[in-house]
């Protein structure tokens, strides 16, 4: 038992990560207010660029650029998680603000941006009911 702990103590930064991904997961799974929903999204994904980010991380690493008098065997990091997460940083901005749109068009269209409320809605309006 105290090794595992021991082991999760020297990886503290991935507990946290997917602690944080727990949170988000749960936000937007639980909570009935979209815009509630739309926030755990962002947090589930800064939640995954930092595990990314940390992945691409080594001990002792540099960035990966020739200069002269550099001896060969220094270690490079690997720039690719970096690149892909500035990419995701972009695609997760326009989700969350294609996202908050939509939320603005169905507090327009239905008066409320709870989740239960408007799926009562749809079924009283399938049924006939005003």
């Amino acid at each position: 038992m105290l090794d595992v702990l021991s082991h999760l103590w020297s990886h503290y930064h991935y507990v946290f990560y997917i602690l944080l991904m727990l949170i988000g997961l749960y936000a937007v799974l639980a909570k009935g207010n979209l815009v509630k929903k739309v926030i755990g999204l962002n947090v589930l994904q800064t939640a995954v660029f930092l595990f990314y980010i940390s992945i691409g991380r080594k001990a002792g690493g540099t960035a990966p650029v020739l200069w002269e008098g550099k001896p060969e065997t220094v270690p490079y990091e690997n720039p690719l998680p970096h690149v892909l997460m500035l990419t995701a940083i972009v695609v997760g901005v326009s989700i969350t603000a294609v996202a908050l749109a939509l939320i603005i068009r169905i507090k327009r269209g239905y008066g409320t941006i709870e989740e239960g409320e408007i799926l009562a809605l749809d079924e009283a309006d399938a049924r006939g009911e005003s």
